[in-house]
């Protein structure tokens, strides 16, 4: 009996690091840069109205437990963060990205790093259809990231979205 649960579990925990090698394998190279992250980070949850997402692709950027912390205002006016996995972050989200169409792209980006520790204030736009001239939206991400050698790992990203009241200071904005 312990030598098959033995072998359960050894079973187990090759076919885990087959695995987690095949993910490395396939994305390795969404991730060896700083730039490729980003932008695969952009571009995951980009795509035109009835395309499903790549979620296994999102999910391969984060550390396990990162968070995805949107900011905004509640109906009191005050500004409220949440707090979501990226899991929430899926169950949340997916189906009106697939449904609606949606194209998020870096305007601008300061990045700061100190050892492995990696962040970039990235200011994004946000469009329905690739072809749109004008967004919908516009705001700013703060995103943490760790370097562990060989690859980045988004450790959170915390945005906000501008309003009128709220707008992108010229610093977080391309200079012309």
């Amino acid at each position: 009996m312990k030598n098959t649960i033995l072998i359960v579990l050894f079973t187990f925990g090759i076919a885990f690091h087959a695995s987690s090698q095949s993910l490395d394998e396939k994305y390795g190279e969404n991730v060896n840069s700083l730039g490729n992250t980003l932008e695969t980070l952009y571009g995951v949850i980009s795509g035109p109205k009835g395309e499903k997402r790549n979620w296994e692709l999102f999910n391969y950027l984060f550390l396990e437990d990162a968070k995805l912390i949107p900011s905004g205002q509640n109906r009191q006016g005050a500004n409220a963060p949440r707090y979501l996995s990226t899991e929430d972050y899926i169950k949340l989200s997916g189906k009106w990205l697939e449904e609606n169409g949606f194209f998020e792209k870096e305007l601008h980006r300061k990045t700061e790093i100190f050892g492995s520790l990696v962040h970039v204030w990235s200011t994004y736009e946000s469009f329905k259809n690739a072809t749109d001239k004008e967004p919908f939206a516009r705001g700013i991400n703060s995103i943490q990231l760790y370097f562990d050698g060989s690859r980045y790992w988004v450790t959170n990203i915390y945005w906000t979205g501008e309003r009128p009241d709220l707008p992108i200071p010229g610093e977080y904005l391309p200079k012309n």
